[in-house]
């Protein structure tokens, strides 16, 4: 498959960073669009709303349906899924990118927002999957991808920040679990992640500021890798946790500076993202 053309993306998260650009991608192809997340108005800290999205998306040549979705909300995920199968006739992708992150060490993990993360990031991964599912299993070619990191079972991984580990591990764990039990069905599990940190506003606002963002690159590599998964067959291409950059260089992408948000930064010195 060449493009997305006429093709469904059902998005968590999608008024900004990577959610975002992947829907950019897709609409390039002319395909549709569902924006399903929390902003509907404009957050003082937070760039975009599922409205400003979708504006983009019709420019760039998709269609969009702008859905207020808070995943944690069983009631507003199905209502969002049937919307979406209302008006584009069925759901062919989902995206699981929606995510709640803190960095916090066990002593300092408030259990609230222990709590919001396993509840976003686990569980409603695996609420949006099961709601999405009815309709994927209807689809030609179809695809979830969940944008989370390979199961690097290492204490490394979990010793600074454990909550937040365990929550996107958990994601992961669907990709595992449920590329087995729908193979045989068609329907891809694969997860996605970049091989360095990328530009977006958690990593803006909550990790490392202007200074980390300018040794990231943009979200458009996430697009792209994404993209080219989406392109292929879903029966051969399942249960894979794929790396941005592996993802393009299997596709004949030799140049990444495009990629990088400052020119003068070099290859080697970008940031090497979490889990890798």
């Amino acid at each position: 498959m060449a493009d997305l053309k006429g093709k469904t993306l059902f998005i968590s998260g999608a008024s900004r960073g990577i959610g975002k650009a992947i829907a950019l991608r897709a609409a390039r192809d002319g395909a549709n669009i569902v924006i399903a997340a929390k902003t509907a108005e404009p957050h003082p800290k937070l760039p975009g709303t599922i409205y400003s999205a979708a504006e983009e998306v019709e420019a760039a040549g998709g269609k969009a349906l702008p859905c207020v979705v808070d995943i944690r909300d069983e009631a507003m995920v199905a209502d969002a899924v049937n919307k979406a199968v209302q008006t584009f006739g069925g759901i062919d992708i989902l995206v699981n990118n929606a995510s709640a992150i803190n960095l916090s060490g066990t002593l300092e993990t408030k259990m609230k927002r222990y709590d919001l993360m396993h509840s976003i990031n686990t569980r409603g991964t695996f609420l949006v999957s099961k709601t999405c599912l009815p309709h994927l299993l209807k689809a030609e070619n179809a695809h979830v991808l969940n944008i989370s990191p390979p199961l690097n079972m290492e204490t490394r991984w979990f010793a600074p920040h454990v909550a937040y580990t365990m929550a996107k591990f958990g994601m992961s764990m669907c990709v595992l679990g449920m590329a087995g039990e729908f193979k045989k069905d068609g329907v891809a599990f694969n997860a996605l992640w970049p091989r360095t940190t990328i530009d977006t506003a958690a990593v803006r606002n909550l990790l490392g500021g202007d200074a980390m963002c300018s040794k990231s690159r943009t979200p458009e590599i996430m697009a792209d890798a994404a993209h080219a998964i989406f392109c292929r067959n879903s029966r051969e291409a399942t249960g894979n946790f794929y790396i941005d950059e592996s993802v393009l260089r299997e596709e004949g992408v030799t140049d990444f500076a495009p990629y990088r948000v400052s020119p003068e930064v070099a290859e080697e010195d970008l940031i090497p993202d979490f889990f890798l």
